[in-house]
C-alpha cells in the first residue's frame, strides 16, 4: 500500500462516510442532473475534458454505474452540451461551446452573490401577444433569470444594469409580440414590492433552503474539525453540497434584500457554501487529480474565476 493511500485511508472520517450513506439514501442523485453538477464544478475550471473512464471513476462513490454514466453523457451529447471523440476504444468528452456558455450562466448565479444595492427599478415584460403554444416555454426561460409572473402574461424582475434579458424574447415567434419596458413605482398606485409574493413562491423557497441548511449543516462542522481529511470525502460531500444547493438556488429569483422576509435563509445558504469550499477546496481538488491520473492525465491548472469563487479561494 503505498504512502499517499495509507495516509488517506487513517483519516477516512466513519462519521462523514455514514452521512454520505444516509444522504444518497433519503435523496438518490439522478445521474444525468448529478453528472451536469460535477462538471460544472469540478471539470469546467480545468478545461472542461475528460475520458470517459476517469469520469466513470469519479462518479462511482456517489453509486452512480458505468451503465448510467454513459446513458447520462449520451444525453448530454444529443442535447448540445458536449462533443465526444474516440481515440482507439476510449471516448473522451468535451464542453460544447453551449455547453460552456450554459454553465457559465447556471454557475455564475451560485458562485458570486447578486449585487446588494437596488434603486427600485423593476424590467417588466408583456406577453399578452404571445401565442399560448410559446408562452409556457417565454414564462419557464424568463423564471430562470428571476422574473415572476405579476399577473397573466406579465413578467416582472428587480432591474440590474449589468444584467442582459434573456435571448428568448428575440426569438421567432416572440420578438415583436412582447413589450419589454423599465418602469418604478406609479403615483397613487400600490408599490410593485408589495406583489412579490404573488410573483414568487418565497415560503417553498425558503423551506426548501431551511432544509438544506439543516443537512449540510451537521456535516460540515466534521471539516472545521482538525485538518486531516480524506480528499476522495472533500470531493464527495463537496459535490453533494454543490448540487443540492443548486437546485435550489436555480429556482431564487435573487431578488434584493428590501423585498425579502427578514429571516430569509438563502444568505445563510450562501455562506454554508463558501465556508465549506474555503475548507475543503485543496483536497478536494487532489482527489481530482489522482482520479484523472488513472488515464496517465494531468489535471489542467483552474482557470481564474474558480479561484475568485464565493469571494476567492
Amino acid at each position: 500500500m503505498s504512502q499517499e493511500h495509507s495516509v488517506s485511508r487513517r483519516s477516512r472520517d466513519p462519521a462523514v462516510a455514514r452521512w454520505v450513506a444516509r444522504t444518497l439514501a433519503a435523496d438518490p442523485p439522478r445521474a444525468k442532473s448529478l453528472l451536469v453538477t460535477v462538471w460544472g464544478d469540478a471539470l469546467a475550471p480545468h478545461g472542461g475534458a475528460v475520458w470517459l473512464a476517469a469520469l466513470i471513476r469519479l462518479l462511482a462513490p456517489f453509486g452512480i454505474n458505468d451503465r448510467l454514466v454513459r446513458t447520462s453523457v449520451f444525453r448530454l451529447v444529443r442535447d448540445g452540451w458536449l462533443a465526444a471523440s474516440s481515440h482507439g476504444r476510449h471516448s473522451r468528452y468535451r464542453l460544447t461551446r453551449d455547453g460552456e456558455r450554459r454553465f457559465d450562466d447556471a454557475y455564475r448565479r451560485i458562485y458570486h452573490r447578486p449585487p446588494e444595492e437596488w434603486h427600485g427599478l423593476w424590467e417588466l415584460v408583456a406577453a399578452a401577444g404571445v401565442p399560448a403554444t410559446r408562452r409556457a416555454m417565454l414564462r419557464d426561460e424568463l423564471a430562470w433569470t428571476g422574473f415572476g409572473e405579476l399577473a397573466s402574461g406579465v413578467f416582472v424582475r428587480p432591474h440590474e444594469p449589468a444584467r442582459p434579458l434573456p435571448a428568448i424574447v428575440a426569438a421567432p415567434g416572440i420578438a415583436g409580440r412582447v413589450v419589454v419596458a423599465q418602469a418604478g413605482d406609479l403615483p397613487g398606485q400600490p408599490p410593485l414590492a408589495a406583489a412579490a409574493g404573488r410573483a414568487w413562491d418565497l415560503t417553498v423557497l425558503a423551506a426548501e433552503y431551511r432544509q438544506f441548511l439543516h443537512r449540510f449543516g451537521a456535516v460540515i462542522e466534521r471539516f472545521r474539525a482538525g485538518e486531516a481529511h480524506d480528499p476522495e470525502q472533500c470531493f464527495v460531500v463537496r459535490t453533494l453540497l454543490v448540487h443540492a444547493y443548486r437546485r435550489v438556488l436555480l429556482r431564487d429569483p435573487l431578488l434584493p434584500a428590501a423585498l425579502l422576509p427578514l429571516d430569509w435563509p438563502g444568505a445563510a445558504a450562501h455562506t454554508l457554501c463558501r465556508d465549506f469550499y474555503r475548507l475543503t477546496h485543496r483536497l478536494a481538488e487532489t482527489h481530482l487529480a489522482a482520479t484523472l491520473a488513472g488515464d496517465g492525465e494531468s489535471l489542467p491548472p483552474a482557470n481564474a474565476e474558480f479561484r475568485a469563487r464565493f469571494g476567492g479561494l
